[in-house]
């Protein structure tokens, strides 16, 4: 082989690499919210629950929560049985973020009415970069905890 073929190999490769990152870095999230539930409060609070599989090629972060049920509604982490406000949780690429009971969850505070169980409470998940998703969690009785498969 000679040297010219040799530098057009590896232009030729190279552009190809340069090409397909590109493509790559454009993927975009797909998410889809399945499990949702709420259990029926007991108090002026509640909890609520769900799973967000990204289907997509690129992460996204849940940023917000907005419900009619509630002017104040946060997303909170447990970690060593200890809960707290976050600002947002991450949706991997090819993942799921796992809103579940004794775990991470979405928290509503100073509710406007009790749901009852079998009605459904609306909420509106914001993200980072996919349009925003509108979920209605079926309340269920307060001490619902679905069984992982």
């Amino acid at each position: 082989m000679n040297r010219r073929t040799v530098l057009a190999g590896a232009v030729a490769l190279t552009t190809g690499l340069a090409l397909a990152g590109c493509s790559s870095s454009g993927s975009k999230p797909v998410l889809k919210v399945t499990g949702a539930f709420m259990p029926q409060p007991v108090s002026d609070m509640a909890a609520g629950f769900f799973v967000i599989r990204n289907s997509g090629g690129a992460s996204d972060r849940l940023t917000s929560v907005t419900s009619p049920l509630s002017d104040n509604v946060t997303i909170h982490e447990s970690k060593n049985q200890t809960m707290r406000m976050v600002s947002s949780f991450e949706v991997p690429a090819g993942g799921e973020l796992d809103l579940e009971r004794g775990g991470n969850h979405i928290m509503f505070m100073n509710l406007k009415q009790q749901p009852k169980q079998g009605e459904k409470v609306s909420v509106e998940l914001h993200f980072e970069k996919a349009d925003p998703i509108k979920v209605d969690l079926p309340v269920k009785e307060t001490t619902h905890n679905p069984k992982k498969q």
